[in-house]
């Protein structure tokens, strides 16, 4: 079973986008688990449609709660507290959630131990099916951080389900940027395909991402998209990577079928003959020909 993740350094470069079109590919050829390892803000499943066949919530982190049986209304636990997520009510103390960061201080300094810690609902996942395969997604609730455990829970519940139907790859959205999301997507798969366009900021957050592929040894391709918008930043993009021994495996011409696309919630590759869908089916045989070597 081989593992790739689609990523970039910025959003809207298209990176879902590509997923959808190597997943309608793909999934014409070999077994397959589709994951959307965005959690933030998935929008893959606006295009797969899927039919969720498993639902779970997903549990990270704590928050105090105080119990006015037991509170002496002392205060300590304001004192402590760095976070002012403690009120004084008419009787005792209460705790406001949406600042609580879950320290726990409080909880340790109160004498009367009148403070628990409750573990919070962070976001859901779901196992679903779709017209390309199985497929996990997930998405944190509004405001809730370990948005890095909830992708480490989607990608085992990819690979747990890629085992169980003997799938040969597990094709993985990843979310942009390098953080936390980011860093749980990428450790342990054979391949990173990093998306770009050509603009200032694209290739400086091309950069970035490529500097966290190289840090976890996990070998990279670029696809660069909207390649002919700016043909001076395309051929920096170019020289960069091949400065860093990294290939550029395919660029991608701009057009506004991918709008059609994306209004159908259909993959490029689905539509009718296009540029930008011939790009695509090059994109994906270069990349299973270096995926089997």
């Amino acid at each position: 079973m081989k593992q790739m993740v689609i990523l970039s350094g910025k959003g809207g470069s298209g990176k879902t986008t590509v997923a959808a079109a190597l997943a309608h590919l793909m999934s014409q050829q070999y077994s397959m688990v589709l994951a959307d390892a965005d959690v933030d803000a998935p929008n893959l499943g606006l295009i797969l449609d899927p039919e969720n066949v498993r639902s779970e919530a997903f549990f990270a982190g704590v928050r105090a709660e105080i119990d006015e049986d037991l509170c002496i209304a002392c205060g300590t636990c304001q004192e402590v507290c760095r976070f002012d997520a403690i009120v004084e009510t008419d009787e005792a103390y209460a705790v406001l959630s949406v600042k609580c960061e879950g320290c726990a201080t409080c909880y340790y300094q109160c004498p009367a131990d009148a403070i628990r810690l409750d573990e919070c609902l962070s976001g859901h996942w779901h196992r679903a099916e779709t017209r390309f395969g199985p497929f996990v997604h997930a998405l944190l609730c509004a405001g809730e951080e370990n948005s890095g455990k909830l992708v480490a829970q989607v990608r085992e519940q990819a690979n747990t389900w890629a085992e169980e139907v003997g799938a040969d790859w597990v094709l993985i959205d990843g979310s942009p940027g390098i953080g936390c999301p980011v860093i749980a997507a990428v450790t342990g798969v054979d391949l990173a395909l990093l998306v770009c366009e050509p603009t200032v900021s694209g290739v400086h957050d091309l950069e970035r991402v490529m500097g966290v592929t190289e840090h976890f040894g996990v070998p990279a391709l670029v696809c660069i998209n909207k390649s002919d918008i700016n043909e001076t930043l395309t051929a920096q993009i170019e020289a960069f990577c091949a400065e860093h021994k990294v290939p550029v495996v395919a660029k991608i011409p701009y057009d506004e079928v991918v709008i059609s696309a994306m209004r159908q919630r259909k993959a490029l590759t689905e539509l009718p003959d296009n540029p930008v869908g011939a790009q695509m089916r090059a994109l994906w045989s270069e990349l299973r020909q270096l995926a089997d070597e």
